[in-house]
């Protein structure tokens, strides 16, 4: 009784996740799977991800900077002097030049070294190449809303040609029963003399036919299932319990004016920024202003100091021979030695390097101006199209609905006439033919108009996929 129970509860709570994992997605789950693992999407976000970073290496700009050096190494330097004039009459009288004396220093020298900075004044061009990239960001924002409108559209393209492949299967299978049927009649026919071998071999022939199609259609299918499954990562299991139907979308019409696109708002953002770099690089003759500080430990070890002459002279007069100096210090250490101030920086000729860069940065905003001249004369004429094969694929669907009706008619009339032996089985075949086609023409009409209305709204970035789906 446990155990009944135990599987029971297993089941209970086992059952509805399994049915979930095994039930058709709908076109929410399809796109947003889609959104997911789209490459180009993905790319996109990761290359946003630098101007992140070069906008906190901007704001990271003014805090303090600590550098800490040091050296070891043998110092061995030699100083070359002249003597002055030293008249200590009547002691000493040394003309100016009597001697030259070197001055030598040996020893393994230490010497460390702290420096601290900080940006206090940067001229203005910190806060311009702020709100330059402050700008990028809102215009790399915007291309990623036009890159995941190429995800809808082409994850509702694919949704809509399995819905269509699915239609064009009802189609053949209509077709199929009409000619099972057919043929029962051609059979009678053919066993009461009513027509020729070669007529009810015709339907045969059909038959074949249709087949074949059914073959293509199977195949048109598993690469339909398959392009999804690469869109979206949903197996194809769950794929292909999904049967959508086409329908026409309500008449379009695109509110917004193309200005709305995501290209022009896009390069909107970017000339603006151009304008900021060139206020930034226009700062190069306007003085940088920095606190300075910087801490010194000097050291010299197993020192000598010694003088090639006398630096003392001899006084013959008093029986005194002079002296040089040789002196062996344990160490000598000079610490702590310490700068502390303001400094700043002028540059008041660099070789017109600030000028080039002013100039590159308005080369570079005319570049973006040219290119949204040319953006806005291809909207417009993308609009326009977009307008017109949408009025076009509309008042197609109502032409294909009364060529479906009339090839239906003529069906039901061959029928007829096979039926009473009033006409030939070709006939007949001509007549299913033409309604298969008539059907499909009117599958791919509605297909048509469905793509060209998400066009339309695309021209304006106004697509809304809640209005097809």
């Amino acid at each position: 009784m446990k155990n009944n129970l135990l599987i029971f509860t297993f089941g209970f709570f086992l059952f509805p996740a399994f049915s979930w994992a095994q039930s058709a997605p709908g076109f929410r789950e399809l796109l947003d799977s889609a959104m997911v693992r789209d490459s180009d999407l993905k790319m996109q976000i990761t290359q946003n991800k630098l101007t992140d970073l070069d906008e906190h290496k901007l704001k990271d700009v003014f805090l303090p900077t600590l550098e800490v050096s040091g050296q070891v190494g043998y110092l061995n330097a030699t100083a070359r002097l002249t003597s002055p004039e030293i008249n200590l009459t009547p002691f000493i009288q040394i003309p100016k030049g009597y001697f030259n004396n070197n001055l030598n220093i040996s020893g393994f020298s230490g010497i460390a070294k702290t420096d601290a900075k900080m940006l206090v004044y940067s001229g203005g061009k910190v806060k311009y190449l702020k709100k330059a990239i402050g700008e990028k960001k809102l215009s790399e924002d915007i291309l990623l809303t036009k890159t995941k409108d190429e995800v809808m559209a082409n994850v509702s393209k694919a949704y809509d040609q399995l819905a269509l492949i699915h239609q064009s299967k009802r189609v053949l299978d209509e077709s199929k029963k009409r000619l099972d049927i057919n043929r029962k009649t051609a059979d009678k026919a053919l066993g009461y003399g009513l027509i020729t071998p070669y007529d009810h071999k015709k339907i045969e022939l059909a038959q074949a036919t249709l087949n074949a199609k059914i073959v293509e259609y199977e195949g048109k299918k598993d690469l339909l299932l398959t392009q999804l499954y690469i869109f979206t990562g949903i197996s194809k299991e769950r794929l292909k319990q999904i049967e959508p139907v086409l329908e026409p979308v309500e008449i379009l019409t695109a509110e917004n004016g193309i200005e709305q696109r995501a290209e022009i708002q896009a390069l909107n953002h970017g000339i603006v920024a151009a304008d900021y770099k060139i206020k930034a690089e226009r700062t190069w003759m306007i003085p940088k202003v920095q606190l300075m500080a910087s801490a010194y430990y000097i050291g010299l070890y197993g020192s000598r100091i010694k003088t090639s002459e006398n630096i003392i002279p001899a006084i013959p007069e008093i029986g005194y021979g002079g002296a040089k100096l040789d002196w062996k210090p344990t160490n000598i250490n000079i610490l702590p030695l310490i700068t502390a101030g303001v400094g700043f920086k002028w540059e008041i000729f660099d070789g017109k390097e600030g000028k080039h860069a002013e100039e590159t940065a308005k080369i570079g905003k005319e570049i973006l101006q040219n290119q949204k001249e040319d953006a806005l004369k291809k909207l417009t004429l993308n609009l326009a199209n977009n307008r017109t094969n949408y009025d076009i694929a509309t008042a197609q669907i109502a032409l294909k609905a009364k060529e479906k009706e009339l090839a239906k008619n003529a069906l039901v009339q061959a029928e007829k006439e096979f039926r009473y032996g009033m006409s030939k089985s070709s006939q007949l075949i001509d007549a299913e033919n033409d309604l298969e086609i008539a059907e499909l023409e009117y599958q791919n009409a509605i297909f048509n108009q469905r793509r060209a209305g998400i066009e339309l709204m695309r021209s304006t970035q106004e697509l809304d996929i809640t209005k097809f789906y």
